[in-house]
């Protein structure tokens, strides 16, 4: 017993002043040896640290970094932060120099224990456990204000050197303190204040101080990634945000290896190279986080300005591509996605917005995408609210054919689309990736693909493709097309449609000749038409003068069954233009045998002059207008009743018509509903303005949607009615399945799908047409 109190005596306590010699103690271990009691050696030592630490040491470091609340400014607080962990080190270093004896005793074969290292990491993680197991909120604050301070004054030293700051000339030195003031741009004190350099030598002897106790990872960590977080975050704000011209992953690779150069000031001794395993690996750690928060909190912020960034493309192509960069190295596709469909609808997917301008964006949503994601995969899911939206717009189908042509608001791009070869696909095809790629070739879609759709066909996908396929029909579009070209060539009235030729040879190499069809023929009654018009000019020019028409008339000869639906207005004209329209049929059915005229009066355009006693009016007005004039030859007032009964137009129509001579002041209203001419202007007269309704200045040829719809089912009443008289009685699908087979094969024909069609054989059922019962629909008897 009194050998081991001895022994005991030479423990390494921290707080008594006995110092032994190595021989001593080798001595005290031989004989511990010779008396079997060196196994429990590292035991009894472990405990004795223990309970120093505990009662002490501990106590003590924390009462000295209680005294942070006596401080008032950073540099007192930086040499209280500086004289708690010497102390720390001083109440420490006993059993570190302990832990090295040990240390060689055990590679000496002496003692047989668990192992110098492992006894050295459960000193270390006392040391965390105990010291450090919780922090109150003035250590951590104190801890990242120091590390903070020293890393602004590295980064602005950092800058001098690249710069070559030091070097200025003297006039340069004192517009840069000008511009920054008389402040230190290192501590933020007054040039004659500055304690940088003070900075830099407390922040070496701590982290000197914590990587000789193996504290530094544990106490510095946090504060180093905040620090290093919140300058990313501020840089980032300051340089990125809302500037998608450039990239911006160059410079901050930059930035970053700026700051592995402080942290390698931070982990590793000073003269140290960052070569050796230990440094490197622990330096390629911080890189590597570092780096991945950076790819994170920038495409963070990109995801969060994508649709400003699909909005300005292809000036924004830097960062689709940065931030296409970033998600290949962090997981955020599904933030992505969720992100821009709030954007979408929130920002373009409301009435508020034209439906060209939807259009417009969904073509840069669909290139920046693509270059975003080849795969295409992010196309198809972050804009199926667009192409769902789109089609419950009832004019979305015209702003694309528009579009296509080059008539619309619609992007330029549309229209340059179109000059590409390639046929439309739509995308309920059935081809799979095996018969179009080789094996080598194939790569796989992301895990967000929908496994039904084949990922090759989705990758090739043009935007003509994308846009047609939001129906999913191409009869669709082409009927579209039909009557757009129908509308443009008759408000053309001069025969020439090169513009028209080339689209609809464009189209044809898109959609397939069969399709175009009908649009070929039309261009083809324009030719003739100018042919036949020429011929009939060529007649009239040898009649004698008696013989030759009051006025020159030229004519449009349409092939009905090939051309849309044109609107029907009744329309009575003049006996003088009915005898030239007459005659031009005559001279028609002379050139082309077992065909007549079936003339659309309503429909065209007449060159006025309108002689008045102190003026002439030259106008190019619609026949109605003509019509309207016409009338004041023969009599100078007119009550609106009697021009509607004379020339069959309904008199709230003519009222609109009428608008036009009153704003020519050919007209005026003398009392509500009657009108006289204005033979001489009269200068005193105040003028007025009279309101022409828009949709006056251009009417459309065509008839509506509504009535080409309605035109279509009454033809499919037709067929229902002879299905029904001779199979008595069908369901629902089997109509629609036959009315699709025989009836909607060509594109005079519109398309109606079986919710449509139910509610058409509903109404006939209410008008008692039909009977509907036991899930089929029959022709009542009383009606056979």
């Amino acid at each position: 017993m009194c050998f081991w109190t001895l022994f005991c005596e030479a423990a390494p306590r921290s707080d008594m002043g006995v110092h032994f010699e190595e021989s001593e103690m080798n001595e005290a271990l031989f004989i511990l040896r010779r008396n079997g009691m060196h196994p429990i050696l590292e035991e009894w030592f472990t405990e004795v640290l223990q309970t120093d630490l505990q009662k002490n040491i501990a106590l003590e470091f924390w009462n000295c970094i209680s005294q942070q609340e006596n401080q008032v400014t950073e540099q007192q607080c930086s040499q209280l932060l500086l004289d708690a962990f010497c102390l720390l080190q001083r109440r420490l270093e006993p059993y570190l120099n302990s832990l090295e004896l040990l240390q060689r005793w055990t590679e000496a074969g002496w003692l047989l224990g668990c192992g110098s290292r492992t006894l050295w990491e459960k000193a270390c993680t006392m040391f965390k456990a105990i010291l450090f197991f919780t922090t109150n909120k003035p250590f951590q604050e104190m801890i990242q204000q120091f590390y903070n301070r020293s890393f602004q004054i590295y980064m602005l030293q950092r800058r001098k050197a690249v710069l070559g700051e030091d070097s200025m000339s003297e006039s340069e030195m004192d517009s840069d303190a000008k511009e920054k003031g008389s402040e230190c741009r290192g501590c933020d004190l007054s040039k004659r204040q500055c304690w940088c350099a003070v900075a830099v030598d407390h922040f070496q002897q701590v982290n000197d101080i914590l990587r000789r106790l193996n504290l530094l990872e544990r106490v510095s960590s946090e504060a180093v990634t905040t620090i290093l977080h919140k300058m990313i975050e501020e840089r980032m704000k300051r340089k990125c945000k809302e500037n998608y011209v450039r990239s911006f992953l160059g410079d901050f690779q930059e930035f970053i290896e700026k700051v592995v150069g402080w942290l390698s000031k931070v982990y590793l001794k000073e003269g140290e190279s960052a070569t050796s395993l230990d440094a490197s690996s622990s330096l390629k750690q911080w890189k590597c986080h570092v780096q991945c928060f950076f790819y994170r909190i920038y495409a963070g912020m990109r995801i969060e300005e994508l649709f400003n960034i699909i909005r300005d493309f292809p000036e924004s192509k830097p960062a689709i591509e940065d931030l296409k960069y970033c998600l290949e190295r962090t997981n955020l596709r599904q933030q992505l996605l969720a992100s821009l469909k709030s954007a979408l609808e929130t920002r373009l997917l409301h009435p508020g917005v034209n439906t060209s301008d939807i259009i417009t964006l969904y073509i840069s949503a669909i290139k920046a995408l693509r270059e975003l994601d080849p795969s295409m995969v992010l196309l198809e899911l972050a804009c199926e609210p667009i192409r769902k939206y789109l089609r419950t717009r009832d004019d979305t189908v015209r702003q694309i054919v528009a579009g296509l042509t080059g008539d619309a608001e619609v992007s330029s791009d549309l229209a340059n689309e179109l000059s590409k070869a390639d046929p439309v696909t739509l995308e309920n095809g059935q081809e799979s990736d095996d018969d179009i790629l080789e094996p080598e070739d194939w790569i796989p879609d992301p895990i967000e693909a929908d496994p039904g759709k084949c990922g090759s066909k989705r990758r090739s996908s043009d935007i003509v493709s994308l846009l047609v396929s939001i129906y999913g029909s191409k009869d669709l579009f082409i009927n579209e097309y039909r009557s757009l070209l129908a509308d443009r060539l008759l408000h053309q009235f001069h025969y020439i449609a090169e513009r028209e030729i080339r689209n609809v040879e464009l189209l044809k190499l898109r959609f397939g000749e069969a399709q175009m069809h009908f649009c070929e023929v039309m261009l083809k009654d324009m030719a003739d038409s100018r042919r036949i018009d020429s011929n009939i000019r060529d007649e009239e020019a040898k009649l004698s003068e008696e013989e030759k028409p009051t006025f020159v008339l030229s004519a449009m000869i349409l092939s009905s069954e090939f051309w849309p639906s044109l609107k029907e207005e009744k329309l009575e004209l003049p006996d003088e233009v009915k005898q030239v329209m007459d005659a031009y049929t005559k001279k028609y059915e002379k050139l082309k045998a077992m065909r007549t005229l079936n003339w659309k009066p309503h429909l065209g355009l007449v060159r006025l002059d309108v002689e008045l006693s102190d003026r002439t009016v030259n106008l190019s007005v619609s026949p109605v207008h003509a019509a309207i004039i016409l009338q004041f030859q023969n009599k100078s007032t007119w009550t609106l009743e009697e021009l509607s009964e004379t020339l069959k137009v309904p008199e709230g129509s003519l009222r609109r018509k009428m608008a036009l001579w009153l704003q020519q002041g050919v007209l005026r209203e003398d009392s509500p509903g009657t009108f006289s001419v204005i033979e001489e202007q009269q200068q005193d007269n105040v003028e007025k303005v009279v309101l022409i309704d828009s949709d006056e200045e251009e009417e459309s040829a065509m008839a509506s949607q509504a009535d080409q719809k309605e035109e279509g089912l009454q033809l499919f009443w037709t067929y229902i009615q002879a299905m029904l008289t001779n199979l008595e009685s069908l369901p629902l699908e089997r109509i629609h399945n036959m009315l699709k087979m025989f009836v909607m094969t060509g594109p005079v024909v519109p398309e109606i799908d079986q919710q449509e069609l139910q509610v058409f054989l509903q109404k006939k059922v209410l008008e008692q047409q039909l009977v509907y019962s036991g899930g089929v629909y029959r022709i009542p008897k009383n009606s056979r």
